[in-house]
């Protein structure tokens, strides 16, 4: 008589020796997979080998939905009033960055939400909510590269990111004119994991998913979209980033020196009729990011007691540094140059000059000459 072993195989414990499994990554076996465990038995029968029993079992590995995401920059984004979402020469884009990952062992949509901060909630690197935002967007780095392009991150949701994958999003907007430097705007990106299409077609967000972590398993063997059970991990997560007023900070010193008089010449000189002073104006921006574009200088001095000097010392023991008065935009102590300085001139009484940029942290200085009337 022949007896026969039947092996029952559960896939509540699963050997190393199982058929048919993908290598396991961060985020786990692909959802859809399936995985195959087979089993022999052999035996005797009155010392004889009987045929060996076999028996195998398949199942389809279920969705894991789980996502994180996070402020890349881990510092408050530094803008400057009427900075805009626009790219332009001196005027690039205010932008916040935030980095989305897949942690779901499938490939995923996700949907994009920005909310600004209530006033006066704390931000996170900047204190308190000051203003908000206008025009907000939000962008999908589409190059890869982490930095806005605008014109060329155009998408507004994550389409198809694959699992153990991440992408940068962007929140662009308009900082308002009347912001002053210090003040905050926090801004909350959220994003919400939808069905991916396994990137068969993409271009279109998915609907959301059904969360099958409470019911049974409908497990049966069969590969389909049907079979997959959904077990949400976390499918949406939010960050939050701020922006912070850091804009060209400028501040004016004027000063005057006594370069010559007509009795002691340069030693000792005194402002008397006749003598010849130095006016500096020191242009400082304390900015440690921004610079001041364009700075423009005009000094109006025709209702003063002086006239502009632009004649050469006829005599005295000894003559000024520049016989002339032509405005230089050299430092106060005579070195030093601004190479972008223009537009010096004097017409009317009215010294005018554009020392051009202002770098952030630095002191640009304007001089010219006049003589006591």
């Amino acid at each position: 008589m022949t007896s026969k072993l039947r092996f029952l195989v559960t896939t509540g414990t699963i050997s190393a020796a199982m058929l048919g499994a993908n290598p396991a990554f961060a985020a786990g076996t692909s959802a859809g997979d399936t995985i195959t465990n087979s089993v022999s038995v052999a035996y005797e029968v009155g010392g004889v080998a009987q045929t060996a029993e076999t028996d195998s079992d398949t199942f389809t590995v279920d969705r894991k939905l789980d996502m994180t995401i996070a402020e890349t920059d881990g510092a408050a984004r530094p803008v400057f009033p009427g900075q805009t979402a626009a790219d332009s020469p001196g005027n690039p884009p205010a932008y916040l960055t935030f980095t989305v990952t897949n942690d779901s062992n499938d490939e995923v949509d996700f949907a994009l939400s920005a909310t600004q901060l209530t006033t006066g909630t704390a931000t996170p690197f900047s204190g308190t909510d000051d203003f908000d935002v206008s025009s907000l967007q939000i962008f999908v780095d589409s190059n890869g590269n982490g930095v806005y392009d605008a014109g060329v991150d155009t998408a507004t949701f994550i389409d198809e990111l694959g699992e153990d994958l991440s992408v940068e999003v962007f929140i662009v907007g308009d900082i308002p004119v009347s912001a002053v430097n210090g003040d905050s705007s926090g801004i909350t990106l959220t994003a919400s994991i939808r069905q991916g299409n396994d990137g068969v077609t993409g271009g279109a967000i998915g609907g959301a998913y059904s969360d099958d972590s409470g019911s049974a398993n409908t497990e049966d063997g069969t590969v389909n979209a049907a079979n997959i059970d959904n077990v949400f991990v976390n499918i949406s997560d939010s960050a939050t980033d701020n922006f912070v007023i850091d804009s060209a900070n400028i501040a004016v010193a004027k000063t005057s020196t006594v370069l010559w008089d007509p009795i002691n010449g340069s030693t000792n000189p005194k402002s008397i009729p006749g003598a010849v002073v130095e006016y500096c104006i020191a242009v400082t921006n304390s900015s440690t990011t921004t610079a001041a574009t364009n700075v423009a200088i005009t000094d109006n001095i025709s209702a003063l007691d002086v006239s502009f000097y632009g004649t050469t010392i006829p005599s005295g023991p000894a003559t000024i540094p520049t016989a002339n008065g032509v405005i230089s935009a050299t430092a106060c102590d005579g070195t030093g140059t601004n190479a972008d300085a223009s537009g010096l001139g004097e017409s009317g009484g009215t010294i005018s000059g554009n020392l051009g940029d202002v770098a952030a942290s630095s002191t640009e200085t304007l001089l010219f000459r006049v003589t006591v009337d």
